[in-house]
């Protein structure tokens, strides 16, 4: 009766699977009873409280659904069609969705990585043998499981340099003209996840010309259009450019958790630049396949929520105002922690936290030194060093870099 006696199976293969890293340093950080700590794991847009902050576009959008009379019909399977129309023209631009929205196929997704599975899926059976995809090391942690899971494989190149602390330039373009034809290279259209680091315009061309001449796919992860610089415009400029001066097909994987704040509505896209419209019409029906195997049919609140925000243009000026609000703060903590780590002696130079962009910060420290910020300090970090920058406020970054260099004086010996 006291123990557990296992009997024939069914689930003879079941393994225990450790949980997710940032999510279990999320619950650690709540279960922990220190009244000082920090969280600088999750990423997720905090106030300069320390709360999670409603956009005041999202709060009008979903007064105006609300007096409007909610109901709860299901979604085509392909999702709302309005909501897929705007966001096709707000990733493009209205001049180039004129002129390449027919070639463009779209699907709504559960958020980007919903769009990324989509994707992945529509790879994997358009193209035999199936090519392989190449990811950024660092990587964006969930990156790997979705690849696998569509039944692609992938190889991983250096991406960032941990001398100069910015994109390894030389490793990315030893990748791009050694990998086979036809090889599929998952960008981050911006702010890139872990490291903060993106390459610059020009970089961006160069990277777009000889992919375009060794027909290299390219595959957008595009969590963070207007987050990162608080202009859509901007951060769409790769995206734009590899589709509008090169003319290369791409997929574009696209969320509005992060720049609207839409976590827990898991609303995004997938959208794809195929080389005609009647390509397009074919990538468009086989993706609605997929989605009705895999979800039937997405939500629709967050879908409608969105809509609202990017054809309202009364509410479309709100949210170009409520991603300035999000980009300045995390620019302002940048250079908080940065001239704090500067007042605390930190050993090291810290330049690198005010030259990367978007939601994270990349420190570069030691693992031995990210768990004596954890365990002594009570400050929660992806164990790679990796800090979401919108867990810091005024409150805590003294604090926060303090403790930062007192455990690096404590790894290098010294007082």
């Amino acid at each position: 009766m006291g123990s557990e006696t296992h009997k024939s199976t069914f689930f003879t293969g079941a393994q225990r699977i450790p949980p997710d890293r940032i999510f279990e340093l999320t619950a650690e950080y709540l279960k922990d009873d220190s009244p000082v700590k920090a969280n600088l794991g999750q990423g997720a847009y905090r106030d300069g409280d320390g709360n999670p902050w409603i956009l005041p576009s999202v709060r009008e959008s979903r007064r105006l659904l609300q007096e409007q009379g909610l109901i709860h019909e299901y979604l085509p399977i392909l999702g709302h069609a309005g909501f897929r129309e705007a966001v096709a023209r707000t990733v493009l631009g209205e001049e180039l969705f004129s002129t390449k929205g027919s070639h463009v196929a779209t699907c709504q997704s559960l958020s980007g990585t919903g769009a990324l599975h989509l994707a992945g899926k529509l790879i994997a059976r358009t193209n035999s043998p199936k090519p392989k995809v190449i990811i950024t090391d660092p990587p964006y942690g969930n990156h790997f499981q979705v690849i696998k899971d569509v039944g692609l494989e992938y190889e991983t190149f250096k991406y960032y340099d941990a001398a100069t602390k910015s994109v390894d330039m030389a490793s990315y373009r030893n990748m791009l003209q050694t990998v086979p034809p036809g090889s599929v290279i998952l960008l981050h259209a911006c702010a890139h996840n872990p490291t903060g680091c993106d390459p610059n315009k020009d970089e961006w061309r160069e990277i777009g010309q000889i992919m375009k001449s060794r027909n290299l796919f390219p595959i957008f992860d595009a969590a963070y259009l207007g987050f990162n610089s608080g202009s859509v415009d901007e951060d769409a400029f790769s995206i734009r450019h590899f589709i509008g001066e090169l003319n290369l097909e791409a997929a574009i994987c696209v969320s509005y958790a992060k720049s609207m704040g839409l976590y827990g509505e898991r609303v995004g896209a997938v959208l794809v630049h195929a080389a005609s419209k009647d390509l397009a019409l074919d990538c468009q029906s086989m993706l609605e396949q997929i989605q009705r195997s895999q979800v039937s049919n997405p939500p629709a609140f967050g879908a409608k929520t969105a809509h609202l925000i990017l054809t309202d243009e009364k509410l479309k000026k709100q949210w170009s105002e409520d991603l300035l609000t999000m980009s300045g703060r995390i620019r302002t903590m940048r250079q908080k922690l940065y001239d704090a780590l500067h007042e605390e002696g930190a050993p090291g130079t810290w330049e690198h936290l005010i030259n990367q962009t978007g939601m994270f910060g990349f420190l570069g420290l030691s693992s031995q030194v990210v768990v004596e910020l954890r365990e002594k300090y009570h400050i929660y970090m992806a164990d790679n060093s990796r800090i979401s920058v919108a867990g810091l406020n005024d409150s805590n970054v003294k604090y926060v870099a303090a403790s930062i260099a007192a455990s690096v004086r404590e790894e290098q010996g010294q007082k």
